[in-house]
């Protein structure tokens, strides 16, 4: 069992993690910025920007899961990724990115593809700065993110998913997600990369 800290529990990709992680027996400590708006997760205060805080709350954990967003403001993921690359002093960390940053089977990125929606590049390059800091640290990162979309429409949990290039055309429930993430956590095989995960059998 060990003992896993995720911010942005309150979000929709946070709560998967943290009930996968729970569901695997881990100990977890939520982290959001407001817990009383969360009551049901009896998390605890801290902000992903803030060095201090990443140090305080990483310090007493195993791994890290960051799950976070911010869609007002284009400087948040480069602050949330220079604040966990200095604080989470050697642990684990898995990042939850975003798929329009992912290569296509050709190599091109999925936000350069003809006729990819521009409506919301500045939010793609933004996270495409905060991979830009892990890339400039030593710390041991993985980023992981659907390969197309989430998938609204069916959202339950399959219990399996592929590693697969960026389609726009494919999809992952978060639960599905989560179980990359705590794979990622449980038995790292990836290191200081991007995986895009769909559903289906895990084939690699």
């Amino acid at each position: 069992m060990s003992k896993i800290a995720v911010f942005g529990a309150g979000g929709r990709a946070g709560r998967a993690v943290v009930a996968e992680a729970l569901r695997r027996g881990h100990q977890v400590v939520p982290v959001v910025r407001n817990p009383a708006d969360h009551e049901d997760l009896a998390g605890v205060a801290g902000d992903v920007t803030s060095v201090a805080d990443v140090e305080r709350i990483a310090g007493e954990a195993d791994a890290v899961v960051a799950a976070v967003y911010d869609p007002g403001s284009s400087d948040f993921f480069r602050a949330a990724a220079g604040a966990l690359a200095s604080g989470v002093n050697g642990r684990r960390l898995v990042w939850v990115g975003l798929a329009s940053i992912l290569p296509m089977a050709s190599g091109e990125l999925l936000m350069d593809s003809p006729g990819y929606p521009q409506a919301y590049r500045g939010f793609s390059l933004a996270h495409a700065s905060a991979v830009e800091v892990f890339n400039s640290s030593d710390l041991d990162w993985v980023s992981i993110a659907p390969s197309g979309d989430f998938d609204h429409e069916n959202p339950a949990r399959v219990g399996s998913y592929r590693l697969t290039p960026a389609d726009a055309g494919l999809r992952i429930s978060y639960a599905d997600l989560a179980i990359a993430v705590l794979d990622e956590i449980d038995d790292p095989r990836h290191h200081r990369t991007l995986l895009g995960v769909s559903s289906g059998t895990m084939t690699g």
